[in-house]
């Protein structure tokens, strides 16, 4: 169905992945898109401002509309969050790195907009589980992404054995994520309980200078010095 002329556009504008380059990694056509917004749905309003003061917004930072949504709202508060759409404002919805909607509270709103016969539009930019899974030399006909695994090490482990066991069977490539401050932990895991043969990446930093991108064998990770991953955004890949 087409959005009614007097419906606004939903706008998903892809954020560095931590580089303050925006040439390095947007479009012009993004830019000039989000430049000429002047509501933003964000997860956080500090680092919104900075990043559309990177951008070089039409109208002053200061004089934007910012409404947050993140991992703290409310369903029952969303709806309210298509208001400037409804009166025919275009708006655009930022998440903290990457593209939001993935792995990111943003989806419920586009939800909610089709559910109104809201135009939601996705803009071009980067994606650390896509762009890792480009690098890693893994399948990408088959692939799955998990989000995050168990914050418990017990529960961790025994969902590292299952998604082991689920990509041997289907040769499909498992992907996930963890809270930076745990990657260390994630990685030994990964190496204690995993199959020697099995494959992983780990993408670490994507598009940053210091990015880090390594795919080995269980048996050959055991073998090298462990990067350096805690607090640092990183994405794991699996292949058994």
């Amino acid at each position: 169905m087409t959005a009614p002329t007097a419906f606004g556009t939903l706008f998903f504008i892809p954020v560095t992945l931590g580089d303050d380059n925006l040439a390095r990694a947007l479009p012009p056509d993004v830019i000039r898109i989000a430049q000429n917004l002047e509501v933003f749905v964000v997860e956080n309003e500090k680092t919104a401002r900075h990043f559309l003061g990177l951008m070089k917004t039409l109208k002053p930072v200061r004089e934007l509309t910012l409404l947050t949504l993140n991992e703290h709202t409310e369903d029952k508060a969303i709806p309210a969050l298509l208001a400037p759409l409804l009166a025919g404002k275009n708006v655009g919805v930022m998440s903290e790195a990457g593209c939001p909607g993935i792995a990111d509270p943003g989806a419920k709103l586009a939800a909610l907009a089709h559910q109104k016969g809201i135009r939601v539009t996705p803009l071009v930019g980067p994606s650390s589980i896509l762009l890792s899974l480009m690098a890693s030399g893994f399948n990408g006909q088959r692939f799955t992404f998990l989000g995050y695994l168990p914050a418990d090490k017990a529960a961790r482990v025994q969902r590292l054995k299952e998604i082991e066991k689920l990509s041997q069977k289907s040769a499909e490539t498992q992907i996930f994520i963890e809270t930076p401050y745990r990657n260390q932990h994630l990685l030994a895991d990964i190496l204690a309980h995993c199959h020697p043969e099995t494959k992983l990446c780990v993408a670490c930093n994507i598009s940053l200078d210091d990015e880090l991108i390594i795919s080995r064998s269980i048996k050959a990770w055991k073998q090298q010095p462990l990067p350096d991953l805690h607090k640092k955004p990183a994405v794991f890949l699996l292949l058994a």
